[in-house]
Parts: C-alpha cells; structure tokens; sequence
C-alpha cells in the first residue's frame, strides 16, 4: 500500500487545475488517470466542439490561453492548452490507472479528515490523507431505450460516439434532446448536408451566447450577485430580444428560468450559435418526444411517425459516482456530489472539482473550486 498526501482521480481540467494548485503550494500528491493522455475525454468530443466562454475567464490558475488563441477557443486548441498546462506545472499523472473504489480507512467510523482513504486502483492500492475526485459531469453517456429500437434498420449513435456530419450527407437524421451538445450536432448535421430533425423532450431555456456585443458569460459574472427572480427576469428578457417567440416553431417557453435552471436543475442553458437560425428557416425541423421506433423510424408523442436513416441520442451523461466512493450521504440521487454553491470542499477528506455547472464557466468555476481544495488541503497539513 502506498501512502499519499493528496490523491487527485482524473487528468480534466478539474484534476490539472487541482495539482497545478497543490503544486504551486509545493504540496505532494498524486494523480492517476485512466486513460492514455491528459484531457482523453476532451480528445473524444465531436469535431466542431468550441467553448460557450471566453479564453479571458476560461484559463485555468496560473495559466492564460495563449494570444493566438480565438475568442472562444476550439476543441483542439483547449486540448492543446490543457496539453501545455500540465507540461507548464510539470505535472506528471500515472496513466492506465484506473480507480475502482475509494473508502474510508477501516477503523475510522467517524470518517475525520485525518482518517483517510483506502483507494483501489487497477494498479495498486494507497492510503490518501485527502482524495481529490475530478472525473467531471460527463463519465457516463445516458442511453435510454424506447419500445421497438432494437427492429429499427438505421444508425443509433450517441453524442460521445459522434465526431462529424460528414459520415450523415445527405441522410434523414434525428436528434434527441437539444442541451447544448444536441443543439450543436444538430447545426453541424445541418451545415454538412443532412435533412435534420431535432426531438425536443422539456421545454428549454436558449440564450445568445453574445447579445449585443457582450459574451452572455461576461454579463451572468457582472449580474451574478443579483437575486435569482431577477436574473431569470434579465435572461427571459434576452431571450425574447434575441430570438423573438420561439413556441411558434416548437420550441416550448420553460416555466423557469435560465439561473434557476442552472441552481436547482443543474443544467446549462442553450448558449445557441446559430441553430436557432437553422430552425426558423426551416433547415431543422423541430419535432415532439419520441414514443417509440419501427423498423424504418420513429413514432411521435403526436402520433406522427418519422422515417430516418439514423439517430443521435444526445441526452446526456451522468458522473455516477456511487460507482467509486463508498459515501452515499455525499452523493444525490443521481451520483451527483452534494456542494454548496461556493464550490467549497466537502467533509471526510474528500473533495470534488467541476461538478457544478454554472452561467459564468464550467472551467471559470473549475478554477475557483481547485483554489478553495488546494488551499484546505495545505491549511489541514500545517494544523
């Protein structure tokens, strides 16, 4: 068994942010990753990925995008710059190595911070003072099943499988669910010459991701303090000057709004980058929830049918973490980490990074949180 200080799960930018941190403290620790590489999940998404936030508030601490690097960076550029931020800090995580369970130390009932955890690994086993998990909101893709998929003669994939709309030119394709991933796949379909359909299950929340010359990021940081009845308000409005009335075109208007969506749901809102645009010109054709799939389609909770040639499931993940902690009283119903909204670390010597999505930048939001880990780590030491 290995002893460690600090053990960080996952080499994301929650777990590079979170050992470039420690190592600016001069604290040890270790970090393992599953995978071959840093940022794998990163090198997995679809091609014509790019962040809804700026470079200026999307950097990592201790450092910025480079100069060259546009206004919202590129899928390959943030794989490139989490490449050169680890090499930046000299970190060097144990790759291959996969956890499989972390507990606390037997004998330790009260689970104290000065306990530990007893943490398997494919590898090998340690004993962490602290564990740092950073294996993000995306771990696991959701794949829900409708009667009859398995008679359907088309394509299913999901969004974590899907890379460009090259391979779907000129077939009828349906996307189901429309968060911002489906939003996107369904524009990068659209622009490489499939006929799309967009399956809309809930109504959705759509913002600009800049309205009037001001990256909406920038405005929630500005309007963040205010209280969540009035952002709401603010961001209902933008949507209505943006867009005009979207239920015209199938887009249901949501009974909440965009800042309640993000603290009591947990979902990012629509940040749209012209597939709004695509839907009123009629290019994606918004459809009603799926019921249920035939050999050649789909059926419609309408009662209309769909014939399609393939399907994006783009509804989601979930980070599943019951699967690698044994702390169910940490964790809600949907393997979620129970935080508070500062980002703050959790109790039992376990802490989270960049599970909580919010309006002004997952990755903004990654940094403050590897801030606030780092810095109860190195006060627990001196103690």
């Amino acid at each position: 068994m290995e002893a460690c200080d600090a053990l960080i799960v996952g080499t994301g930018p929650a777990g590079l942010a979170t050992a470039a941190c420690l190592a600016r403290r001069r604290m040890p620790f270790v970090l393992i990753e599953a995978e071959e590489q840093v940022a794998a999940r990163w090198h997995k998404h679809y091609d014509r990925l790019c962040l809804h936030t700026t470079k200026a508030y999307s950097g990592l601490p201790g450092f910025a995008f480079a100069r060259d690097v546009g206004t919202y960076p590129t899928r390959t550029q943030v794989i490139a710059y989490l490449q050169a931020y680890a090499a930046h800090f000299g970190i060097a995580p144990r790759f291959g190595e996969r956890l499989e369970r972390a507990r606390p130390c037997e004998g330790t009932a009260d689970r104290t911070l000065d306990a530990g955890w007893d943490v398997q690994t494919s590898n090998q086993r340690y004993r962490a003072r602290h564990v740092i998990m950073a294996t993000g909101l995306n771990r696991i893709p959701v794949r829900p099943a409708w009667p009859g998929q398995e008679l359907f003669r088309g394509v299913v994939v999901h969004s974590a499988e899907y890379r460009s709309g090259v391979r779907f030119r000129g077939q009828r394709v349906l996307v189901i669910g429309m968060g911002n991933t489906g939003a996107e796949i369904a524009l990068d379909l659209c622009e490489h010459g499939a006929r799309v359909s967009l399956s809309v299950r809930s109504s959705q929340n759509i913002l600009p991701r800049e309205f009037l010359g001001t990256p909406l990021q920038v405005t929630s940081m500005r309007t963040a303090s205010l209280p969540v009845s009035v952002r709401d308000a603010l961001g209902r409005l933008t949507s209505r000057m943006a867009f005009g009335d979207l239920t015209r075109y199938g887009l249901p208007t949501p009974t909440y709004g965009p800042a309640t969506e993000v603290l009591h749901y947990g979902r990012t809102p629509v940040l749209d980058i012209g597939t709004v645009a695509r839907i009123k010109a009629g290019d994606i054709e918004m459809v009603p929830r799926v019921e249920a799939f035939t050999t050649a389609g789909v059926t419609l909770s309408n009662g209309g049918t769909r014939e399609i040639d393939a399907v994006v499931l783009a509804t989601g993940y979930q980070p599943n973490l019951e699967e690698l902690i044994d702390a169910p009283e940490l964790l809600d119903r949907r393997g979620r980490p129970i935080q508070d909204r500062e980002g703050g670390p959790t109790l039992h010597g376990i802490h989270f990074v960049g599970y909580q999505n919010s309006l002004t930048g997952l990755l903004r939001q990654i940094g403050i949180e590897a801030e606030l880990v780092a810095r109860a780590i190195a006060s627990s030491r001196a103690a």
